[in-house]
């Protein structure tokens, strides 16, 4: 149930979202089985199997997208178009030109994707209403986009807005580390990496290793800046941040799996209070950390 990573956004502060406009708003790219021909299909999906296009509770949403794509590598296509390549020049007497062969491979992947093997993943996104954050569990950009761009097709005006900052992350990380402090209520883990601000992109990782303050200051002085931090908060939720503002390698620390595991007698009242949990306790984290960092209006 926990989000590993965390693309975060804000909830436009004059929109009042309630579940039944968001399923409203899902419904007309609801997932639906792509025809053979189609490469690639997406579409909301429940997040439960028992509940609609939108689970929520107490004013916290959660949603999924699910995308399956068909895998038809290149390779397989152009030695298909070369065997029909060959075919074709038998019967025409001469090679086929660069418009003919075109027009091959497209065929060939028409006829071949029926055939093709088909890859399926989910992306969820969690939307609360009540501290008015959105956030959507993935690590490449082009997976939040994929949601952002289906809400914004059946969403007017669209309820989704970037988060500021008036601190970036990365001189906020150097600072932490420079002065060997977190700030109130986080940690500073293991796990670190800076990186030059020059041409030569200079990165220096330190994995499960602490990081000697001193050395930290000499590739500072040396113009490199922090950008992925490993933190704790509150000895509750580990995570690490990065310079974009992503959230990384999320996982509540063992006093909320205690927690977790005392809730719920069935596969669904497990699934209720881990979502309670996990909303809860990561909505008052990203306020501690906004709040550190100051957020532009």
């Amino acid at each position: 149930m926990w989000f590993k990573n965390l693309k975060l956004y804000r909830l436009a502060p004059d929109v009042q979202l309630t579940m039944s406009d968001l399923e409203a708003a899902l419904e007309p790219l609801a997932f639906r089985p792509g025809s053979s021909q189609d490469s690639q299909t997406s579409g909301w999906m429940p997040p439960r199997d028992d509940s609609g296009l939108v689970y929520g509770q107490h004013g916290q949403f959660l949603l999924r997208l699910q995308t399956e794509k068909k895998l038809l590598p290149t390779t397989v296509i152009n030695q298909a178009s070369k065997a029909r390549a060959i075919q074709i020049e038998e019967q025409q007497g001469y090679k086929p030109g660069r418009k003919q062969m075109k027009e091959i491979k497209e065929q060939m992947t028409m006829e071949l994707l029926p055939r093709a093997f088909v890859i399926a993943h989910d992306t969820r996104a969690w939307i609360d209403t009540v501290n008015r954050w959105v956030a959507i569990d993935a690590a490449a950009t082009a997976r939040s986009d994929e949601i952002l761009g289906l809400l914004a097709k059946t969403m007017t005006p669209f309820p989704i807005v970037p988060l500021h900052v008036e601190m970036s992350p990365a001189a906020a990380m150097t600072l932490w580390l420079s002065e060997n402090e977190a700030p109130a209520g986080f940690t500073i883990d293991q796990d670190t990496e800076l990186r030059s601000t020059g041409e030569s992109r200079a990165t220096v990782r330190y994995v499960r290793q602490s990081v000697d303050a001193d050395e930290v200051r000499r590739h500072i002085e040396a113009g490199k800046q922090c950008t992925r931090l490993a933190m704790t908060w509150n000895d509750r939720v580990s995570f690490v941040l990065t310079d974009n503002l992503d959230i990384k390698r999320v996982a509540p620390l063992d006093i909320l799996k205690e927690h977790q595991d005392a809730q719920a007698a069935n596969e669904a009242e497990q699934f209720d209070a881990d979502f309670a949990l996990m909303t809860g306790e990561l909505a008052r984290m990203l306020n501690d950390l906004v709040t550190v960092l100051g957020e532009k209006a």
